[in-house]
């Protein structure tokens, strides 16, 4: 499938960490690549002198095209590379199929050049915890595996050391995903269906479209991977073209891996195994035992053994940012879900806990319905603190349902917490928003977050307990 790209025009639309790959890429096999952003270069550094540089050692030619995209470029390129960040729909993903130039996706062309096998992992949430731990557990089970693609290092970045032997483990977004042809993982989960990205897609029938494009490229001897408790994931069957298997964590099911009397079993059709038992699963929620399921299908569909699995499971405490531990401090534990971008996410962090949360929330709006959140925030949550762009709008959806103030940065709202919450209490970040408004990336959120928790923490070693207690009695007043 190798392509030759010497002295062939490549335009890379966006400049983010998959572009700037792509066009790394492209220029050690003599491309001439036109890196197109409307982002100005400053906005870009220092990822842009980084490439720069690598232009300069190369035998290909770069143009950089910053502050704005040009329409002649995206109508004389051989090949366009885009990046997950810009929608297919811009006029000028137009321009250039028009005039017959093909459109793909960093990980369509990190694809033609990947040696190696491909699981991909997509879904609206818990996609980041199952790409992680099913790389861990076939690691575990002395299989060289990498996770790569939406969760932070682009595919692309593997092409030059991978051998047959390797298995990449890829969380797949629905953007990455509208721009594929010929991408085809070997073993493909679709983890859940929900409402996400609206302000994106026309409709919810356009999201899931994009979404089950994971699968349409298998063939005889792939594997398909459904969730059988999610109503939505479950109807796409049809459109699967190898035989599914599923993970249920509320039924016994024929083919795959489901709960019985407090056990994980598999079921290849024919005869089941025991895998290990649910406690030794260690994080929290219902949906993580979901994404447990889901991992260990996968790791079982690229060769671990059965008996390899609870090792790694046992060994598991998450990954950063989804419903991360930050803390304990005067009784009150503190979580960063900053992942949950969308409001199933956050009902689904929600019932990770029996009750008493002080929920911070918002962002910018991706087109969620809030007053879906209504009933498991009147049930569980006892104050509502919201900051961002989206403040007005989730306050009109959930006014009564809980307690609520807003606040002008992330520092406040863990302090408006600490200030109401009790021993045994919980404050959770899980944002139901993207986070662009007033931070880099959820990555970027979730930092905030724990530094104002770790500086909550600072200020409790300081002060004496009777000033502490002091602080407090007022801080509580004041709100």
């Amino acid at each position: 499938m190798e392509m030759n790209y010497k002295g062939k025009t490549v335009l890379v639309a966006g400049a983010g960490r998959s572009g700037i790959a792509a066009a790394r890429f492209l220029l050690g096999r003599g491309a001439r690549v036109v890196l197109s952003d409307s982002k100005t270069r400053e906005a870009l550094e220092p990822a842009v002198s980084d490439l720069l540089e690598s232009a300069a050692d190369s035998s290909g030619e770069l143009t950089l095209e910053l502050g704005g995209n040009r329409r002649e470029s995206f109508a004389a390129a051989d090949l366009v590379v885009v990046s997950p960040g810009m929608p297919l729909s811009l006029p000028f993903f137009e321009i250039s199929r028009k005039a017959g130039i093909p459109v793909i996706a960093e990980i369509e062309l990190a694809y033609r050049h990947l040696k190696g096998k491909i699981i991909g992992i997509t879904g609206s949430n818990g996609k980041t915890t199952t790409t992680t731990l099913t790389a861990e557990l076939l690691t575990g089970a002395g299989i060289k595996a990498r996770a790569a693609g939406n969760i932070g290092t682009p595919l692309i970045q593997f092409v030059d050391g991978s051998t047959p032997e390797d298995v990449y483990v890829v969380e797949l977004s629905s953007f990455q995903l509208e721009a594929i042809a010929a991408f085809r993982p070997f073993a493909a989960t679709l983890l859940n269906l929900t409402p996400d990205h609206m302000d994106r897609y026309d409709g919810f029938e356009e999201y899931v479209a994009a979404k089950a494009r994971i699968f349409m490229n298998q063939a005889a001897g792939d594997f398909a991977v459904l969730n059988a408790d999610d109503q939505q994931t479950a109807s796409i069957i049809n459109s699967v073209r190898v035989r599914p298997l599923f993970f249920s964590r509320t039924g016994e099911i024929p083919a795959g891996v489901f709960i019985r009397n407090r056990r994980v079993i598999f079921h290849n059709g024919k005869s089941e195994k025991e895998l290990f038992p649910v406690d030794a699963v260690r994080i929290k929620g219902a949906h993580n035992m979901e994404n447990v399921l889901a991992s260990s299908l996968l790791a079982l569909c690229a060769g671990a053994p059965p008996e390899s699995l609870e090792a790694g499971i046992r060994k598991f405490n998450g990954v950063e940012h989804r419903l991360e531990h930050v803390a304990s401090i005067g009784g009150v534990s503190y979580f960063n879900d900053s992942k949950a971008t969308n409001v199933d996410a956050v009902i689904k962090a929600l019932e990770a806990f029996p009750g008493r949360i002080h929920l911070i929330a918002g962002g910018r709006d991706k087109g969620g319905d809030f007053t879906v959140l209504r009933p498991v925030v009147g049930e569980r949550v006892t104050q509502l603190i919201l900051i961002g762009e989206a403040a007005g709008k989730m306050r009109r959806a959930l006014s009564g349902a809980a307690d609520i103030r807003e606040a002008a940065s992330m520092s406040e709202a863990v302090k408006a917490g600490r200030a109401a919450a009790r021993p045994g209490d919980v404050v959770l970040l899980a944002p139901a928003c993207a986070s662009f408004d007033m931070f880099e990336n959820f990555e970027h959120r979730g930092r905030a977050f724990k530094d104002a928790v770790l500086a909550l923490n600072e200020d409790n070693q300081r002060q004496p307990a009777a000033d502490h207690k002091k602080g407090d009695s007022s801080a509580a007043a004041d709100h």
